[in-house]
């Protein structure tokens, strides 16, 4: 088991259903759990009496379907998973998003309306480095590009530069006046802004180091005049 945690690299799904797919079926071909997909299992009817040797098949069963069940929950995000109502089993869940996202432009055009929103809302929080904040932002375009939307680096660029937290202001300005925006690229201005990030870090530090040597001075000054 240890060795499939390592080794199995789960397709994940960016949207294109046809592609996601065929990847999926070839990793549960291969671990030989694609009949759990094609055609399922079923509970035996309440009340009906199972023998061991059924039983045990039975378990069989349900473990394999554990692991298809895991792989495809690996594959989707929150906001996919959120849209699969019935999860009671592998087949199911399988069904469901073949009918949902399987040449549906509809609810494809729905998702991408998903992203713009959370898109347009994303802001850097109080506490967050500048290098999660830009793996955030990425995560959410990346997946919009998936699924057809334009995303130039200038909008990618104009968006982080408007929600970064008071503290990057004057960098934001700085950078604004210095350079073209629109043809900056967005590991540039990571980079750009990282440098800062580790200056305000220095900054404060020093800051910290200075008032604790006043606040020890203090203290000795003061216990020097009650010996006196």
């Amino acid at each position: 088991m240890g060795d499939d945690k390592t080794l199995t690299k789960i397709p994940h799904f960016d949207g294109h259903y046809d592609h996601w797919s065929e990847l999926m079926e070839n990793l549960l071909r291969a671990k030989g759990l694609w009949n759990m997909v094609a055609e399922g299992y079923s509970e035996p009817a309440e009340g009906v009496e199972v023998i061991a040797a059924q039983r045990k098949d039975l378990e069989d069963l349900k473990m394999k379907d554990h692991q298809v069940k895991h792989y495809l929950f690996q594959a989707i995000d929150r906001t996919v998973f959120e849209q699969i109502l019935d999860r009671r089993n592998s087949k199911v869940i399988w069904d469901s998003m073949k009918r949902k996202f399987g040449g549906n432009e509809r609810v494809k055009r729905s998702l991408l309306n998903t992203l713009r929103r959370e898109f347009e809302v994303l802001a850097m929080k109080g506490d967050e480095k500048i290098d999660d904040y830009f793996g955030r932002v990425m995560t959410v375009s990346n997946k919009m590009r998936s699924n057809g939307q334009i995303m130039p680096d200038s909008k990618i660029v104009e968006n982080i530069l408007r929600t970064l937290t008071e503290k990057f202001t004057y960098v934001v300005i700085s950078i604004e006046e210095s350079k073209d925006t629109t043809s900056m690229s967005i590991d540039e201005l990571q980079s750009s802004l990282a440098v800062h990030e580790q200056k305000l870090k220095r900054t404060s530090h020093e800051e910290e180091d200075q008032a604790f040597n006043v606040r020890g001075r203090g203290r000795g000054s003061y216990r020097g005049r009650g010996r006196g």
